[in-house]
């Protein structure tokens, strides 16, 4: 039944859009973190193509007031999800203005910070723009937007377009943003928090503004350490300069994703904020690439349904990968391809949804969507290729797409056979190997790592002398990683020396390869792997320390003495580590009591979802459980990172089985937040 509903409504909404065409709009708010509430004046001008008695507007739970159109009094009805005007609509150009109020339950989330600060920030993308502004949910109604904004002056507000106008109002600012060109509702954004920007000019002089938290300054190079040339090397790939104004990216705490293309303005996870020891292992160059690649591919033009959505994102992760390969070269390239290729293999074991599929995965979509338009590349040619791109780019700019229309101007360039294409890429859910192997055998690096996993059965002694001279070869970091990877089951007697070799690449990759495969230390290999500690990256150190620790009772003191100063990434991942090893080392500390203190403050509100987690998982596996631990526990089921609350609900399910600490949360639950209590009372009552 819910599958006929859902085919009625999207059936109606197309039929809006032959009989009305709203054009542009303008909307003045006002946001009340306190309350977590937005309200508004809105502006739409709308176009009657044929007459129609009734227009819709897609808005969850919002409340309305002083409906009109052309400044005359209408009969509305409030469905709860959507607006709808009721009369006898003429063709012809026309005016409708609201005001509006309402407590969005997504898509616009307030972040509380320290100090009663907050981080405000929205995600329409799969969430959808009309839980916060009056809009609509299908991608084929563009509509030219224009948000004022009134906040606290000591905030920065951003959103879409061109900052028009900045004005002071007592201890608020009004902030007008305006787009001069159409986009689809979910690509509305806004943004609001305490940030310093750096301004730079693209080569093409479009504008470029990074933002970063006043407090992590001192990352911004690493951050965005190939932002604006990621910027100038897509403009010129995709032979069609960037579409829009201006172009912002803006990291913001607890964000859903990865990153969100926002028209004109990326919001990207804080986790990518990074200084450049972290840069090793978490970097923003691949999101940062992706999200820009949306611009054009997304942004300028979109796909009309889900089925088509490898347009947006195959492409975007397409052209993120020919943007690395820019920066770091063919070998990480084909590298790359030659993962994604084994993900998708394995996945096809299972998975039977083939890209032209609205129900297809991310793996799907992203990196199958990315295989299928470097085969296409490949076979027709770079000249051909960025000829049709521009071609198809400028045919359907701020429209709608389909694939048809893509393979309608690659037929212009080529005669590629695209059927054939079409259902070996796009409908089969097989991976064609023999193709792909043939293209990135082009690699050399390529063609040692398809050596090296020919020898994943055979036995060591037959393969050591190779593996060897391939370790000590200049060949590239994966196919060594590689290597070790296959050494893990092998007896450490046998393999001890390939061990020895790989640390000596001094490659922080093929090294931390090693810090993962060896959670058993032999003696003999102790010192060599204690070298680990002093690699320059976050991730190999976190591995190292506590793999160490746990081999190694007698040597604890001088491990935690060593890592007794590091922190790690912005989520705090060595100091937790550290600080959880320190609690269960049986007479290192003298105040034990302020080392709990420190790692319960990580699982509080101050912090980010991926610190509090990492520190409860921490307090909880060495069993540093009070009231306090079980508070913010409860705390994480409130979230709106679903990962997070997710990881709440779990984890609380499997310690009520304790009686204990089930009567330690009812205990509790008291002195909890309504919210709260109404997530721990659901569990309570579960039945065990």
């Amino acid at each position: 039944m819910k599958y006929i509903f859902l085919f009625i409504t999207t059936f109606a909404f197309a039929q809006q859009t032959q009989f009305v065409d709203f054009k542009s709009v303008n909307g003045q708010l006002k946001l009340n973190a306190a309350e977590k509430s937005v309200s508004g004046i809105v502006d739409y001008q709308f176009e009657v193509l044929k007459p129609v008695d009734t227009i819709k507007i897609d808005a969850k739970n919002m409340e309305f007031t002083h409906v009109q159109i052309d400044n005359k009094d209408v009969i509305y009805i409030n469905t709860g999800k959507e607006l709808k005007i009721i009369g006898n609509f003429e063709k012809g150009q026309n005016h409708l203005t609201f005001e509006y109020l309402v407590k969005p339950k997504q898509a616009l989330y307030f972040v509380a910070i320290e100090n009663s600060e907050f981080q405000i920030w929205t995600q329409g993308q799969g969430r959808y723009t009309s839980n916060w502004f009056p809009s609509f949910d299908d991608v084929n109604e563009k509509v030219i937007f224009s948000l004022g904004i009134t906040y606290n002056k000591d905030y920065q507000v951003v959103s879409n377009g061109i900052l028009k106008e900045k004005k002071p109002q007592a201890d608020l600012i009004h902030w007008q943003y305006q787009m001069e060109n159409p986009m689809s509702s979910y690509l509305l954004m806004l943004a609001i928090g305490k940030y310093d920007k750096k301004e730079f000019k693209a080569k093409s002089k479009i504008p470029l503004e990074y933002y970063l938290e006043n407090k992590d300054a001192n990352r911004f190079e690493p951050t965005y350490r190939y932002s604006k040339r990621i910027f100038d090397f897509l403009e010129k790939e995709i032979g069609v300069k960037y579409p829009w104004e201006i172009y912002r990216e803006i990291p913001v705490r607890d964000f859903l994703y990865a990153g969100m293309e926002n028209t004109t303005t990326t919001l990207f996870a804080t986790r990518y904020v990074v200084d450049s020891i972290g840069f090793t292992d978490r970097n923003y160059t691949n999101v940062d690439a992706h999200e820009l690649a949306h611009h054009w591919f997304g942004d300028l033009i979109t796909a009309e349904s889900s089925t088509h959505h490898w347009l947006q994102e195959g492409f975007a992760t397409y052209y993120a990968a020919l943007a690395e390969r820019e920066i770091y070269g063919d070998d990480f390239f084909y590298s790359k391809l030659y993962e994604t290729a084994q993900q998708i293999k394995f996945a096809s074991r299972t998975d039977t949804i083939p890209v032209l599929n609205a129900k297809a995965s991310s793996l799907t979509f992203y990196e199958k969507g990315a295989w299928a338009l470097f085969v296409l590349h490949e076979s027709i040619g770079d000249k051909a290729f960025k000829k049709a791109i521009k071609s198809y780019l400028k045919k359907y700019a701020y429209q709608n797409v389909n694939t048809q229309n893509f393979f309608d101007e690659i037929k212009k360039v080529s005669d590629f056979d695209l059927v054939q294409f079409q259902k070996t890429w796009l409908e089969s859910t097989t991976f064609d190997t023999p193709t792909a192997n043939a293209l990135l055998s082009k690699n050399k690096a390529i063609q040692v790592r398809l050596e090296v996993d020919k020898l994943k059965k055979t036995h060591l002694a037959e393969k050591e002398d190779f593996l060897r001279k391939t370790l000590e070869s200049n060949v590239y970091e994966t196919v060594k990683e590689a290597i070790v990877n296959q050494l893990e089951t092998e007896k450490y007697e046998a393999k001890k020396e390939l061990l020895q070799i790989a640390l000596q690449t001094n490659n922080i990759q093929v090294r931390q390869a090693v810090a993962v495969s060896m959670s058993k230390i032999p003696e003999n290999f102790r010192t060599s792997y204690e070298t680990l500690l002093n690699d320059k990256s976050y991730q190999t150190q976190e591995i190292a320390l506590y793999y160490l620790w746990k081999n190694f009772p007698d040597r604890r003191k001088e491990y935690l003495d060593k890592s007794k100063n590091w922190i790690g990434f912005n989520d705090f991942n060595l100091r937790t580590l550290w600080l959880s090893l320190a609690l269960s080392t049986q007479n290192y500390s003298d105040n034990p009591e302020v080392l709990v203190s420190e790692l319960i403050d990580f699982s509080s509100t101050k912090y980010e979802a991926t610190t509090r987690q990492n520190a409860l998982e921490k307090l909880i596996a060495f069993k540093i459980i009070n009231d306090q631990v079980l508070s913010n526990l409860v705390g994480a089921t409130t979230h709106h990172m679903w990962q997070f609350s997710k990881f709440g609900r779990d984890t609380i399910r499997l310690l009520l089985k304790n009686s204990d600490l089930r009567a330690s949360f009812n205990r509790i639950l008291p002195n909890l937040t309504p919210d709260e209590q109404f997530q721990l009372n659901r569990l309570l009552a579960e039945k065990s």
